[in-house]
């Protein structure tokens, strides 16, 4: 099965570097690009494609804009959000807008590849260790705030539901949760569907950051 990616970049380069790396996977297939975020959902609308590449900064409109917009979509893609910085204040915007995950700029070439089939089988590509760097790093006056909102948005979970989100929030796969949880993975599965529709959420990155702001990680 073949997984298409558009990308979206203002630099010319840098989309030609990642459309080389990208064709030389067999199952990968780059439809589409632009320069542009102000453009990215027109290109994705036209293409559909499973993953999107995506620049943070760029001149009409950055990343971070255009990954809430192509997030809002009927069939949303897979963000990964590109960056020249593991610590910016952006990827973690990024993150809460609905992106799957970062990768820096100077990734090796198999990493992107293994990165863009991660996510386009639902996976996220940033580790919620990593998140919670990210957050205490770029700490606000609105963490007081989230806290509060990520309760109430938990308070609405069953028991069995707060146990499986804390547990994503360590980083597990699906198949840690259900030895640990002591459950079948097709029950994880759905109880992690459940998930995205209770908390209102579209990865499991997004749960990470709940299960951080809630003080539950």
């Amino acid at each position: 099965m073949t997984i298409t990616v558009v990308l979206v970049d203002d630099d010319a380069l840098v989309r030609a570097g990642l459309r080389t790396i990208l064709s030389s996977a067999e199952d990968l297939e780059v439809v589409g690009e632009t320069d542009d975020g102000a453009h990215a959902v027109e290109v994705v609308r036209r293409h559909r494609p499973d993953v999107v590449l995506m620049d943070i900064r760029m001149g009409r409109m950055d990343g971070i804009t255009a990954t809430a917009a192509l997030r809002r979509l009927d069939s949303p893609p897979q963000v990964i959000v590109l960056t020249t910085f593991q610590a910016d204040e952006h990827v973690m915007s990024a993150l809460r807008a609905g992106a799957s995950g970062f990768l820096v700029k100077d990734t090796p070439p198999g990493d992107i590849i293994n990165a863009v089939r991660l996510v386009a089988s639902g996976d996220a590509i940033v580790s919620p260790s990593v998140t919670r760097t990210l957050l205490s790093h770029f700490a606000d006056t609105q963490a007081a705030d989230r806290r509060r909102v990520a309760a109430q948005q938990l308070a609405t979970l069953t028991d069995r539901e707060r146990e499986v989100a804390v547990a994503i929030g360590t980083g597990a796969s699906n198949a840690e949760v259900a030895t640990s949880l002591f459950m079948s993975e097709a029950t994880v599965k759905s109880h992690v569907s459940r998930l995205f529709t209770k908390l209102a959420v579209t990865n499991r990155v997004q749960i990470a950051i709940l299960v951080h702001d809630a003080d539950l990680g």
